[in-house]
Parts: structure tokens; sequence; C-alpha cells
């Protein structure tokens, strides 16, 4: 994906070499395999995000906030916690 940031500096990977190598040829050595349980408990992600507003006791807030950057992000998961555990009991 495009930054819309130049560099000057240089790539100094051989491209034609990578673009030239065959699956067989890659090392796969550091990556570990993923089984059926990796995949069980993916998340199937569900689209672009939704902007709104939404109102949050401030003691909530700043508790989130006081985590630095990406506080929203982590209320998100939290929710999304609580969603799941909540469907699980709805089966």
């Amino acid at each position: 994906m495009k930054s819309g940031k130049n560099t000057k500096k240089r790539s100094r990977t051989d491209w034609k070499r990578v673009d030239s190598l065959r699956d067989e040829d890659i090392d796969y050595s550091d990556i570990p395999k993923q089984g059926p349980d990796f995949f069980a408990n993916a998340i199937l992600w569900p689209g672009p995000k939704k902007q709104i507003t939404l109102r949050i006791d401030p003691d909530v807030l700043t508790f989130f906030r006081k985590h630095g950057r990406g506080y929203q992000s982590t209320i998100n998961a939290v929710l999304r916690k609580y969603m799941e555990a909540r469907k699980e009991r709805e089966v």
C-alpha cells in the first residue's frame, strides 16, 4: 500500500532475485505452522468501523485514556469480548 510519503533512500532489496524465487525455495522455518485451532479462534473482520457518538462515564474514559494511544481500539476490543460472551450464552 502506498503511504503517500516519498523516501530518498533507495531499497537495498534485490527485487529481481525475490521475484524469481519459487515457493519451494522460500525458507519458512522461522514461521510456526498454523493448525485448525488458530483458524477456529480467528476473528472474521466485520468490515470498516462506523463512527458514532458514544456517551461514556468520565472515569471510564479516563481509565482507557491513561493507557495511551489506541485507547479507542481497546474500548472496541472490550466491547467485542462482551458481545462474544453474550452470544455464547444465547446459544
